[in-house]
């Protein structure tokens, strides 16, 4: 199996992860890349024994790789997406982080859940994405695709904005706040969540736009059909405003229209019977932990 590693590293528990995942590799032909930047932080903390080969760019990444293992928090696996694209890698999340909803696979479980992905004892939970685009758009090397939410947000001032929106050319709302989310399924449990969105199981084809701090207080979150194509026009006292594509930030023109459609791939994550999503909701979210209920 030829297995791509990327991660963040983590004084206090990369070292144990490395040393836990090259322990159920042993026991398996395996040939792992690294990505180079990871590989070169842990090789000065001298956590591995030989040498590995690297990769730098997406394109190296083929479809010869069989898996993609992300160690870090759920910031590392929304950075590992863009390393996959559309090559219908699986990706596996080891989590080093804290809260870890994408990156399920625990510091204790790795000697348990890992040497599964060898016996195929494991479920691809395809996630949509959301693309962006409008006139004079860069798009850097080609990352115009987001895994949990595209946010449009005020610049440099302290007044709110106004998003004007349109679904599928029918007028919606002019939402008066500090900005507006657009989010997927797997976004839903991140920065939407934490605006008052409601949580959308991975499966279900929908998308949920989200106010952030809206001054009209009746403007509440939407689920929305995912296949719905949404134009986007920010007003205000500012010249710009700021777009993120989970955590890449552009800076747009103000009065510039925004296209905001479903991607035409997913991103391929593994899901252990042991760890669904399911399971990680009242795990996180800490549901039951009320023994009133």
């Amino acid at each position: 199996m030829r297995i791509a590693v990327y991660g963040q590293y983590y004084k206090d528990n990369t070292e144990d992860i490395i040393e836990k995942m090259f322990s159920v590799f042993e026991g398996h032909t395996t040939e792992v890349v690294f990505e180079a930047n990871f590989y070169k932080a842990i090789t000065e903390k001298g956590l591995l024994q030989k040498s590995f080969s690297t990769f730098t760019h997406h394109e190296e990444l083929d479809r010869r790789f069989d898996m993609l293992i992300s160690i870090g928090g759920d910031g590392t696996m929304l950075r590992a997406a863009t390393y996959v694209r559309d090559k219908n890698i699986p990706v596996l999340g080891i989590n080093a982080g804290r809260l870890g909803f994408l990156a399920t696979v625990q510091q204790e479980d790795i000697e348990t859940l890992l040497p599964l992905i060898f016996e195929n004892k494991y479920k691809i939970s395809p996630r949509t994405l959301l693309s962006l685009d409008y006139e004079g758009m860069e798009k850097e090397d080609g990352l115009d695709f987001a895994l949990n939410e595209i946010t449009v947000s005020r610049k440099d001032t302290t007044s709110m904005i106004t998003i004007e929106v349109k679904l599928n050319g029918d007028y919606l709302n002019a939402y008066w706040a500090d900005g507006l989310i657009i989010s997927t399924p797997t976004g839903s449990t991140g920065y939407s969540l934490s605006c008052g969105g409601p949580l959308l199981i991975p499966e279900v084809n929908s998308l949920v736009i989200t106010p952030i701090a809206p001054h009209n207080l009746n403007a509440r979150p939407l689920v929305i059909p995912d296949d719905t194509e949404l134009e986007l026009k920010v007003s205000g006292r500012e010249p710009q405003h700021l777009i993120s594509l989970d955590s890449r930030i552009l800076t747009v023109d103000i009065e510039t229209p925004l296209t905001i459609r479903k991607t035409g791939f997913k991103i391929n994550m593994v899901e252990f019977p042991e760890e669904k999503f399911i399971k990680t909701l009242r795990k996180k979210l800490l549901w039951g932990e009320d023994k009133r209920n």
